[in-house]
């Protein structure tokens, strides 16, 4: 085999139909594009957004600034767990995320994400809870059934963008 004997796959490459090469070729003249107007000419197209006159979309919507922390994409969830959910486990053993995923009582996408503990329902046996958030009942009825909590800290990103009066204070130390 050769480069010279290279082919592409019968049918899948059609051949160009070449427009405007006089009118024996059926598309001659206009080349398909109608007489006049913003279409027939060259470089005109109507932007997508266009509505025929109406007033668009984008104009029509409400202005809202931006994303804002409010948006789901800056919150944290959280897979809720209630006590009862704990009873799964022997007394004195140490609960964590990846226990949880294991018993079934979360995902193992969830177990490697937050979890927080809530209170309801009660627990007869002492647990070492491990998980990043726990409510004010939840905590008291564990540590009431002798055991213990204990909260994974999530990670706290500093600040990348810069004030002016920052600025001004780096710039004093540096001198």
């Amino acid at each position: 085999m050769k480069l010279s004997d290279l082919r592409p796959a019968p049918g899948s490459h059609k051949t160009e139909r070449r427009v405007g090469r006089g009118h024996g070729s059926g598309r001659g003249k206009t080349a398909g594009r109608g007489t006049k107007g913003q279409k027939a000419r060259t470089g005109g197209h109507v932007n997508r957004s266009f509505n025929g006159g109406q007033t668009r979309l984008n104009k029509r919507l409400p202005f809202v600034r931006g994303l804002g922390n409010g948006s789901s994409v800056f919150q944290d969830e959280y897979t809720i767990i209630n006590i009862v959910d704990l009873e799964l486990f022997d007394g004195g053993a140490q609960v964590r995320p990846e226990d949880l995923a294991s018993q079934g009582l979360v995902t193992p996408a969830q177990g490697k994400g937050l979890i927080k503990i809530l209170g309801d329902g009660e627990i007869d046996r002492a647990l070492t809870v491990h998980a990043h958030k726990f409510s004010a009942t939840a905590k008291a009825k564990i540590e009431a059934a002798g055991g213990s909590v204990e909260i994974i800290p999530t990670r706290v990103y500093e600040k990348t963008k810069r004030r002016k009066d920052e600025n001004k204070d780096t710039a004093e130390v540096a001198q």
